[in-house]
């Protein structure tokens, strides 16, 4: 079998509509924030457990990378199980009554905007597929972060 080294490799299609796809729940959930009304709040609330979710796919992925790869830095497992712990903690402040989810959203969007670092510090995929992450990555953090400022200015 003569299969392309991962650099080599180009983002499928379907994984490239599938990718931008995913920034959809924040675009809709800013237009409702936007609009007002009842929907608003469930915008914010649905908007920071999207994001959340997507995070700690993020370190699922780099926890399969993680352990399917023998070089894998030692630090690499122990980073992979931090953004479902951050997603909890970040949701924490709800729970006892804080302000949420603006400052909440406002921390998780930047970590999603900073996450390809780690790909590239593990070395994950090729120049497509880091193109790729990083526009997603930049996408739904910076949603996330315009929703967290829409969220604390209207509170």
């Amino acid at each position: 079998m003569n299969e392309k080294p991962v650099e080599d490799r180009s983002v499928p299609t379907a994984a490239l509509w599938l990718g931008y796809a995913g920034l959809l729940p924040q675009i809709i959930a800013i237009a409702l924030v936007l609009q007002g009304g009842s929907l608003s709040w469930i915008a914010l609330a649905s908007s920071y457990a999207y994001a959340a979710l997507i995070f700690s796919f993020l370190g699922g992925v780099w926890w399969g990378q993680a352990i399917a790869t023998p070089a894998a830095p030692r630090w690499a497992l122990a980073v992979a199980v931090l953004p479902s712990l951050i997603g909890l903690a970040l949701f924490l402040p709800w729970t006892f009554g804080s302000e949420w989810p603006g400052p909440s959203l406002l921390w998780l969007g930047l970590l999603i905007c900073l996450s390809p670092l780690v790909d590239r510090k593990l070395g994950l995929g090729g120049r497509d597929w880091m193109t790729l992450r990083w526009r997603l990555s930049l996408g739904l953090g910076g949603l996330s972060v315009a929703l967290a400022l829409l969220a604390m200015e209207r509170h």
